[in-house]
Order: C-alpha cells, then sequence, then structure tokens
C-alpha cells in the first residue's frame, strides 16, 4: 500500500512539475506578461537583426509569427485565441477591422518618431488621422519581366501580356484582388469596381490570357523570376526589386492603364496584452535609421521621409519603387468590398484558375 501511496505521489509532484513549466514556457512565447510582444506579419517582412537590437534596447522578448493573407490574419484576430500585440494588415483590411472592433486605438504621444512619417502616406481614406495604424511599407502591383528572354520587347500595358507571343511566359500572385484587379485594369475599369457585368467582362478576358499562363504561384514566383523560367511575372514592388536585385536583367513597370496603390500598416489588435511593448515597437521601428535599414533588408518602399536619407541613392532615387506623386496619384488603393462582392472576387477568381490549369 505504502509503494501504490508514493507512486502517486511521484505522478503528482511530476504532472505539478510539468504544468508548472508549460506555464513558463507560454509566458515566454508571448501568452503572458508585460516583457513579452508578440508580432504577427507577413512572411520576410522585417530585418531579423532589427528584432534582436529592440530586445536588447527595451529587454522584451518579441515573438514573432507570420500570416500569408490579410484575410487569413484576420481570421486569426477575431477568433482571439493568441494575444497578438502588433499586426500588420493592408489598408482594406484596416478599415475592415475597424468596422469589427478588432483594433485598439494609438496613442500618438507614445509615437514622438510619427513626425518623420511623409504626411502624403498620412490621414488616408482607410484610417483618416491614423487613429488605429502608422504606416509600414508601401508599394505598386505591376509587371516584372525579362527583355531578354522576350525577344528585346518593352512592356509598358496590362494588355501586352495578352500578346500570343507570350504564349506559356507568364507567372501570376495568387491573389484575387491583385488578379482580377488586372483584368480590370486592362479594359479601363476600376479595380474596385462592383459592377458584376465588368466584373464578368473580365473574367471573360482574363480566361484567354490562359494560354500564356505559366503557373500561378505563391512566393516561388521570386526563384521562378531570378531563374528566369518565365518572361514576365504580376508582382508586388517590393518583390521585385528582391528578385532585380539577384537578377539585374530584370525590370520592373507600373502599367500605364493604372495600377494598385497598397499601403501596410502597423496596428494593435483587440487581443494585445502589451499595449505599452506595442507603442515602443511602432515608435522603434518609426526611427529613421532603423526604417532606412528595414527598408533596404526588405526592398519595399518605406513612407518614413527621414529614412531616405540614409538609404543608397541607387535605392530612394529608382522612380520604379519610389515614384512620383503624379504617378502614384492615378492609382488606386483597394477598397473594402464587404463581405459579398469579395465572396464574388474570390469565386471569379477560382473559376479562373481552374479554367487555367
Amino acid at each position: 500500500m505504502k509503494k501504490i501511496v508514493q507512486m502517486f505521489a511521484i505522478v503528482f509532484i511530476a504532472s505539478f512539475a510539468i504544468l508548472f513549466f508549460i506555464a513558463r514556457l507560454n509566458a515566454s512565447e508571448g501568452y503572458s506578461g508585460d516583457n513579452t510582444l508578440t508580432i504577427y506579419n507577413w512572411g520576410e517582412y522585417i530585418d531579423p537583426e532589427l528584432i534582436d537590437r529592440f530586445e536588447k534596447e527595451t529587454g522584451i522578448k518579441v515573438i514573432y509569427q507570420t500570416f500569408d493573407s490579410n484575410e487569413a490574419m484576420m481570421t486569426k484576430i477575431s477568433q482571439g485565441g493568441t494575444t497578438f500585440d502588433i499586426a500588420v494588415p493592408s489598408e482594406y483590411a484596416i478599415s475592415k477591422m475597424k468596422e469589427e472592433g478588432l483594433l485598439i486605438p494609438i496613442d500618438h504621444s507614445k509615437i514622438p518618431n510619427l513626425k518623420y512619417i511623409n504626411p502624403r502616406f498620412l490621414n488616408l481614406s482607410f484610417d483618416p488621422g491614423n487613429k488605429y495604424s502608422i504606416p509600414y511599407f508601401w508599394g505598386t502591383v505591376g509587371i516584372l519581366y525579362n527583355p531578354e528572354a522576350l525577344g528585346g520587347k518593352k512592356i509598358d500595358s496590362w494588355n501586352d501580356l495578352w500578346d500570343k507571343d507570350m504564349k506559356n511566359q507568364i507567372l501570376l500572385v495568387d491573389g484575387a484582388r491583385e488578379v482580377i484587379g488586372m483584368g480590370l485594369n486592362s479594359l479601363g475599369y476600376s479595380l474596385n469596381d462592383t459592377n458584376k457585368d465588368h466584373l464578368l467582362e473580365a473574367k471573360k478576358k482574363l480566361d484567354k490570357l490562359t494560354p500564356n499562363v505559366k503557373a500561378i504561384v505563391g512566393d516561388e514566383i521570386k526563384m521562378l523570376m531570378a531563374n528566369e523560367e518565365a518572361g514576365a511575372a504580376l508582382v508586388w514592388s517590393g518583390d521585385a526589386a528582391d528578385i532585380m536585385w539577384e537578377n539585374e536583367k530584370l525590370d520592373y513597370v507600373v502599367p500605364k492603364e493604372g495600377s494598385n496603390l497598397w499601403f501596410d500598416n502597423m496596428v494593435i489588435p483587440k487581443t494585445a496584452k502589451n499595449i505599452e511593448g506595442a507603442h515602443k515597437f511602432i515608435n522603434f521601428m518609426l526611427d529613421p535609421k532603423v526604417a532606412a535599414q528595414n527598408a533596404e533588408y526588405v526592398g519595399y518602399s518605406t513612407p518614413n521621409e527621414k529614412a531616405l536619407e540614409y538609404l543608397p541613392k541607387e535605392i530612394s532615387e529608382d522612380e520604379r519603387f519610389y515614384p512620383s506623386p503624379e504617378l502614384t496619384d492615378k492609382l488606386e488603393v483597394y477598397e473594402n468590398l464587404g463581405k459579398r462582392m469579395l465572396s464574388y472576387y474570390n469565386d471569379l477568381f477560382l473559376e479562373f484558375k481552374m479554367h487555367s490549369k
């Protein structure tokens, strides 16, 4: 009997020790405590050295998790199972998150480095007064192409992609707004168009593009274009800059019919536990030298006006990635289309993908 009691005592102590260890582990992984900060961001969207520096300067441990779409990010935050302190959504997602009460207002008095942001990137329609969001990166959607592989062809229009000599040469990003938007723009329509006749017209035109489509892919687009396995690709500007660094033969253009001008901003989700730490991180990322280092590492355009002084001129003066206000004023920001219309866009895109196989 004594042995049985001893055995139960040992099991009880061991179980208690395991539970204590798990609790401590969760605390160290950003799920509790003021000395941790859980960040939810796109993949490959920050210089890891800056996370290390922030941790050393503040004593706050950073837990960094990634998502691959605004929709996946919003779903996880709305479920509320994880205490994310910072997230980096795009403009239309910020508008939607505001509507659904998923964001905490930002205290600008705790973000003194906000003064370095170019005013043209502040007070935009998706968040007037930047009550809930602070600019992180911005860019465009356009065409990355290899003139040499295309026989010296110069691209300046979406409609160039429909040329017969582009057969099996085109890669598309796996995004409904980008691909359907390309179809709409190629017809002279807005990429926020909700007219179903226009959308069906764009879908029919996209179906005619399928002989030229080599693949619809995700992050693999970088490797495929750098290795010259396709002649052209629909990409975001920062990815284009990254790929062009790998292969100098490539060029990038924003088509003359128009395209998307996008903004990714830092927000504090309602799940946040370390709101003070979140403000510290936002302010840290807005330090001009930090912002410059991050922009050079990631490849996307920084909205930090002072940071441009610390970037190499071949980056800051490259109008393909830092276009003039005259060009950007002609581009469109994605609007929040609402659940039904976004679902319609997604359905059309899915049909197009099936047609492309």
